[in-house]
């Protein structure tokens, strides 16, 4: 009975699994909660609502060394609801459409809870500006968050356009994702031929980064901080570890490391520091001059401030309470030990290029440092302002809140994102392109903007290793999505389903691991560190303690995430070959969804599916159940996961992949059948197919841009993949459906040559407008005078309205749906003779009409009067020229052609009449060339296009039908 029930259960194990239909509808389910660009709203919310209370927090006092009573305590701070200022001190709400409209910048208010000191009275100031924030669009502090379909259209606004980017001055710019290496991480190198370890510390009051090399057999370590490099040895006994014994148990008591290490101690006995004061001294005599030193530092000695550095400098990540630093000195052994590793093992170094090692920086934690900058320097002026002031008699008390100048974070932060220049001096970071202008040549092109990763790799420097694809990059970033040039390989951009976490709290997690059984590294001594059964616990490159049981931890871990006591977020991985289990809860990992496997069996069933797709479940649902799961780059390689059903083994599986599809990215996913062409093909259209000219969004004859393009004919592809519906591509298209005939016609067609239907021109075929505005301002003069727009003018001689007047309406400005022609005006704009008593600042006076130059016809679509700044009026008119398809040095499809025919003059014309008068005469349309054939021959190629058409149409008919399945 037993053998048999043995044979049925290995039997249903051996059994092929059920294929899941419909699965692929848990990637729309996972865009609606997360999207493409969810990941740099989510970052911005955790800024503005979490971290800049942190910064305010590790920032909260302000001291004068002129009077010690005297003191400024931040006690919270709040960021508010995006208004524009509506006269004195008036201030209303605005929106994005607004503020492009009036060039300003879509920002909101930073207050402040402040105590402070006036006199010897104690005061209490609440919601005090401090400066202005920058609001990206869709955060939860944008007016168009959790707004319907309806109520954005009521704003202006595309419902389809994702969010995620600012309005700063008028201009949409967009910060793009930067990757650097690993904070607060050991990584091991061997950098022309000195093994060192690295670590780059990172916490809201410091950034530095801490080597520690091998060199001539000894082992030394080196901080900027320092003008030497110093022995090892030295750092240990500074740190309060004076006993060799002791060092040699924290670095391993085995024969090899004795042996490696036994020159180090030599160092210390030769300097004779065998003290920790000694060895501080001996620190303070190799620190760097300072530039400015402030009155508590002039009273330290250089022991003391060798002492200050090892506490908050060096490792600043590492905590150290009462200048007690044995944690620091179990981080600088273990340092020393994974050294050693790579000197023995080459295996053992590190990999930089391996996304593990790597994070992603997105909007949050750039404006988090730039932020950060500001208000650091925002209080040192505050302090350098006291301590000038209160030393000086004067009939009213000294108040330090009529100093605060907004002005300082508002221009700071503004600057930044308006140039894309990241310049913060404390930790030696000049970035430069961290922001761009947000591409409106396409809606796809503004989404793929969006999942863009910018690299920090000179693009000039010509190394493969960076540039390659990894192994470890596989459905995180897309293989195909990249520039071709200098840039290649660097540029990057997420894959579909790919989400960047964000910070979460590691207390609870602390907590836990506890709770489970590690043993907390401050009560342990060298050697059950080191015991070789034994595994050490990270958290955040934070050593936490050590475990004897490493799998039992990983087990419970992971079936409380899968019940969600620990957040979906949080990733745990396990590094054999350090004897380390790493836990994460910082933010900037990539990760992404997929289905669990236990004993062989998807835990996803088909019921499951049926109740997404009737509205009853949703995605959070399937996290929250235990079904689905986040894995990161660190945790897949602790996974076995399985491409789809047929490939799960019962035995090793642990995860399915949700759909292949999404190991694309948004821009290669709309190919079809990507699978099927050579591989740079892909990579080419993934440019091509952002320069193709459509639909911007619904909002596109609201909006007025610079320069824009649109399709006067868009039509929706008729072969349709599954992530043009998932990002409403087939909504806003690019591109028209053309019926191409291959067929060799008279050495026409010779490589990429089309001949194109003059005919279907004429019917509108890559017909395109071209959208321009023009800007005009009405400004009012300190002497009282003020600009005037002035009515058309009427010549004397005919009493007729002047030519160049005749598109002017009565109140001086175009009339909307006037042709313009080159030279005629557009606003009859007239400045005061005198427009200041001072003669020096005396201007041009007299009629300064804003005119129209350009050789195309253009149409006045529409006006706008708007009022931008105090005193001033602006007038923005939106013109419109059509252009039609010419033909030009390159014409490819899609791709090339909707770009390129946008030049307006085909190669013969350009050289015959550019720059002249009667060039707008000169446009060839194709097939109207000096070389083109007779009638004819086209009338015959247009009836053997339309005859291989049909003939087509009557094969596929005959093939379906004998096809036994379809009869």
């Amino acid at each position: 009975m037993t053998k048999n029930k043995f044979e049925s259960k290995k039997k249903s194990l051996a059994e092929p699994i059920k294929e899941l239909k419909e699965k692929w509808k848990l990637v729309p389910a996972f865009l609606k909660v997360k999207g493409l660009v969810k990941q740099h709203i989510d970052s911005f919310n955790y800024f503005i609502n979490v971290d800049i209370k942190k910064i305010v927090q590790a920032n909260d006092k302000v001291t004068s060394d002129a009077d010690p009573m005297f003191y400024l305590k931040y006690l919270n701070v709040y960021v508010g609801k995006p208004d524009v200022e509506d006269g004195f001190k008036i201030n209303k709400e605005t929106t994005p459409h607004e503020c492009r409209l009036r060039d300003m910048t879509y920002s909101a208010q930073i207050t402040v809870d402040i105590e402070y000191t006036r006199g010897t009275q104690r005061v209490v100031r609440n919601g005090l500006v401090i400066g202005r924030m920058p609001i990206m669009l869709q955060s939860s502090n944008c007016v168009l968050s959790n707004k319907s379909e309806y109520q954005l259209s009521k704003l202006n606004e595309c419902p389809l356009d994702p969010g995620g980017y600012f309005i700063v001055r008028g201009q949409e710019k967009v910060i793009l994702i930067q990757e650097q290496l690993c904070w607060n991480k050991m990584i091991t190198e061997n950098y022309n031929g000195i093994v060192q370890c690295q670590v780059t510390s990172s916490t809201h009051d410091k950034k530095s980064r801490t080597n520690l090399m091998s060199r001539h057999g000894k082992y030394f370590l080196k901080h900027n901080s320092m003008t030497d490099d110093i022995p090892v040895v030295i750092i240990f006994k500074a740190l309060g570890i004076t006993s060799d014994q002791e060092i040699m148990e924290l670095v391993g008591d085995d024969t090899e490391s004795q042996k490696r290490f036994g020159p180090s101690l030599m160092d210390a006995l030769n300097s004779k520091i065998f003290t920790q004061q000694r060895a501080l001294e001996y620190m303070g005599s190799k620190l760097v001059a300072k530039r400015f030193r402030t009155a508590a530092t002039k009273l330290m000695t250089p022991a003391d401030e060798a002492r200050e550095l090892l506490a908050t400098t060096i490792l600043a990540h590492v905590p150290v309470k009462n200048f007690n630093f044995k944690m620091k000195a179990i981080y600088v052994a273990l340092m020393v030990r994974r050294v050693i590793a790579a000197e023995l093992d080459p295996s053992a170094v590190d990999d930089r290029d391996y996304y593990g090692n790597k994070r992603l920086e997105l909007a949050g934690s750039l404006l988090s440092l730039m932020f950060e900058d500001l208000f650091k320097r925002f209080n040192w002026e505050l302090k350098m302002i006291a301590d000038k002031n209160i030393p000086k008699i004067k009939a009213a008390q000294f108040d330090v809140v009529k100093h605060m100048r907004a002005a300082q974070i508002t221009t700071g932060l503004e600057t930044a994102l308006s140039t894309g220049n990241w310049t913060i001096k404390r930790f030696k970071m000049e970035r430069a392109g961290v922001t761009q202008v947000l591409s409106r040549l396409s809606y796809i092109s503004a989404l793929g903007m969006m999942t863009r990763v910018n690299s920090q790799f000179e693009k000039t420097r010509k190394v493969s290793g960076p540039r390659s694809l990894q192994a470890s990059q596989w459905g995180m970033l897309c293989p195909s999505d990249t520039p071709e040039g200098e840039a290649c390989g660097l540029v990057k951009n997420l894959a579909l389903i790919t989400h960047i976490t964000t910070e979460v709290d590691e207390e609870p997690v602390v907590r836990f691991a506890f709770n489970c059984g590690v043993e907390d590294i401050r009560n342990l001594g060298g050697r059950p560190i080191n015991n070789p059964k034994v595994f050490m616990v990270f958290i955040n490159g934070n050593i936490l303690g050590v475990t004897y049981r490493y799998e039992r931890l990983i087990k419970s871990f992971r079936r409380l995430r899968r019940k969600g006591v620990i957040k979906p977020r949080v990733s745990i991985h396990t590094s054999h070959l350090q004897r380390t289990v790493y836990i994460h809860t910082d933010g900037g990992r990539l990760s992404r969804p997929y289905i669990i496997v236990e004993n062989g069996k998807i835990l996803v069933q088909q019921h499951h599916i049926d109740e997404l797709n009737k509205g009853l479940r949703k995605f959070e649902d399937f996290i929250n159940d235990g079904l689905i799961e986040y894995l990161d780059v660190n945790e897949e390689n602790d996974s076995f996961i399985a491409y789809s059903e047929s490939e799960i083994d019962p035995d090793n599986t642990t995860h399915m992949e949700i759909e292949p599809f999404t190991l694309l990215g948004v821009c290669v996913g709309l190919v079809p059948y990507p699978h099927h062409n050579q591989s740079p093909r892909n990579t080419y259209q993934c440019a091509m197919g952002k320069q193709a000219i459509g639909c911007i969004g619904t909002n596109q004859n609201m909006r007025i841009d610079t320069l824009s393009y649109s399709l006067t004919y868009p039509q929706t592809p008729m072969v349709r993949t599954k992530t043009i519906e998932l990002t409403n591509y087939d909504k806003l298209p690019a591109g028209q459906n053309a019926i191409v005939a291959v067929m060799s016609y008279s050495g026409y067609d010779i490589e990429d040559a089309l001949i194109i239907n003059k005919a279907s021109i004429d019917r509108g075929y890559g017909r395109c407008s071209v959208y321009k505005n023009s800007k005009c301002t009405v400004k009012r003069y300190t002497n009282q005078t003020y600009d005037r727009i002035m009515g058309p003018s009427i010549d004397k001689t005919t009493q007729k309205i002047a030519e160049k007047h005749e598109a002017l309406d009565t109140d001086g400005i175009v009339s909307p749906g006037e042709i313009l022609t080159h030279k005629q005006i557009m606003i009859n704009k007239e400045m005061p003779s005198v427009t200041s008593m001072n003669p020096l600042e005396q201007k041009e006076s007299g009629q300064q009409p804003m005119t129209y130059t350009g050789w195309e016809r253009n149409k006045n679509l529409r006006k706008f009067r708007v009022y931008s700044l105090q005193k001033l009026f602006r007038y923005v008119l939106m013109l419109c020229s059509m252009r039609l398809t010419v033909t030009s040095k390159k014409f490819s499809m899609f791709g090339r052609s909707l770009c390129n025919r946008q030049r307006g003059f085909s190669d013969d014309s350009r050289r015959r009449g550019a720059g002249k008068k009667n060039a707008s005469q000169d446009f060839v349309p194709i097939n109207n060339k000096k070389k083109r054939k007779t009638m004819k021959n086209i009338y015959l190629m247009d009836f053997l296009s339309l005859l291989f058409a049909y003939i087509n149409i009557l094969l596929l008919l005959i093939r379906r039908c004998d096809n036994p399945i379809t009869k």
